[in-house]
């Protein structure tokens, strides 16, 4: 197998290296390497391949750009901006704080991260482009109040890591590992803020940095903005409250919407942002490939296998960040907490430590544009050109998934170790 992971993580490489360098999608490298590897060398059938292809994200992304889209064309979008606006009494530079923090409050309730961010997102880009906000800074800040809130006790994501570890000897604190989450993620906001607020927006050609229509809204909704409103509060209702597929929620709002305003809609759906589409289901089956070989199980396991406690575990929290950039966070977890298992049990490690340090390393490096909550950002900023914004996004989450881990081992394990 050894020779297999080295051929299909130097796959990886290369086309990051002529996606990063060259004007193709990354997405259809992914594919083409995919069908490569996955039958030349892991041995895969194509339906196997085929299992690895997103659709729920699919789905999800479509679902929730389409949506805003529609409610973008009949102006309900500029409306809640206005209103936002109006609510932090015109200080716009406090827009990336209150979304963090509804974010934080709606994941640390129970709702699952990316469904968070589907809701926040377009609203957040849009409030990005219309006051000229770094839409990279409004997006992250999204993202890290999503994980600032992912791992109370109420949470998906929280409540997955404690049933695993109530499974074993071990005992972790639901606080410690709260808190651990939200105060990295809070330091994390904090920096982005202060570092890139007034970096250069990366427009696309022909946007000057004032949007050319006006935003002049006053008043209540009109019918049209009614209804849209009462779509987006069920989409809410119907996806943190009864946890219904966001992505169908939002395709049947959007398609009710234009149904009742045809003329308005007919161009809806160029919303769509199909190039991220492409590239994110092009690298999400190529690393759902990857695990359903055992590829990534086996890089997780040589990780553990090597060197003093400390080190090894360093070497886990590197990666589960380095995977979970381009996979799927909940599975990265499931997987590596009962591989951390037997170091904890048979070193002086503090499990609370390791474990919160894994949980953290796995869901801070979620920005990646191949992840749903970056790709949510990616496919809804507004006015930015969009190969400069992945470019953005991706030195963005490199440097976290260099500093991430060591920051979280510094701060989480090595102290109480």
């Amino acid at each position: 197998m050894m020779s297999a992971e080295v051929i299909s993580i130097g796959a990886l490489l290369v086309m990051f290296v002529v996606g990063t360098v060259l004007p193709i999608n990354l997405g259809i490298l992914a594919f083409v390497a995919t069908f490569a590897v996955g039958t030349a060398s892991l041995g895969l059938t194509e339906d196997e391949i085929f299992e690895g292809f997103p659709a729920e994200l699919f789905v999800t992304i479509v679902g929730v750009t389409y949506l805003f889209s529609v409610a973008r064309r009949n102006g309900t979008i500029d409306w809640l901006v206005a209103a936002g606006v109006r609510l932090v009494r015109g200080k716009t530079a406090l827009i990336p704080w209150v979304l963090f923090l509804v974010a934080a409050l709606l994941t640390a309730f129970g709702t699952f991260t990316p469904a968070a961010v589907a809701i926040l997102a377009p609203i957040g880009m849009n409030f990005a482009y219309r006051y000229k906000l770094n839409p990279l800074v409004v997006g992250m800040m999204v993202i890290s109040g999503g994980h600032a809130g992912a791992f109370s006790p109420l949470a998906v994501s929280g409540a997955l890591v404690l049933g695993l570890v109530d499974k074993t000897e071990l005992h972790v604190s639901a606080v410690a590992l709260f808190s651990a989450s939200f105060l990295i993620n809070l330091v994390l906001s904090i920096l982005t803020y202060a570092l890139l607020a007034k970096r250069p927006i990366p427009l696309a050609e022909g946007v000057t940095e004032t949007p050319d229509d006006d935003l002049t809204v006053s008043g209540r909704p009109d019918w049209r903005q009614w209804l849209t409103l009462v779509c987006l509060v069920a989409l809410v209702v119907g996806a943190l409250g009864f946890h219904l597929e966001i992505g169908f929620l939002a395709l049947a709002a959007g398609a009710l919407l234009a149904l009742v305003d045809m003329k308005r809609q007919e161009r809806a759906v160029d919303g769509v942002s199909w190039s991220t589409l492409l590239l994110v289901a092009g690298m999400m089956t190529y690393i759902a490939m990857l695990e359903k070989a055992g590829v990534i199980e086996e890089i997780s396991e040589h990780a553990a296998g090597l060197g003093a406690p400390l080190v090894v575990a360093l070497l886990l929290c590197f990666t589960v960040a380095i995977t979970s950039a381009f996979a799927s966070s909940t599975a990265i977890l499931t997987a590596i907490i009962p591989i951390a298992v037997p170091l904890l049990l048979s070193s002086h490690l503090s499990a609370a430590g390791l474990i919160a340090a894994l949980a953290v390393s796995t869901t801070i490096v979620d920005t990646s544009p191949f992840s749903t909550n970056g790709a949510l950002v990616l496919s809804n900023a507004r006015g930015v050109d969009a190969r400069r914004f992945y470019r953005q996004i991706i030195g963005y989450t490199g440097g976290i998934v260099a500093l991430g881990p060591v920051v979280a081992w510094g701060a989480l394990v090595l102290p109480w170790s």
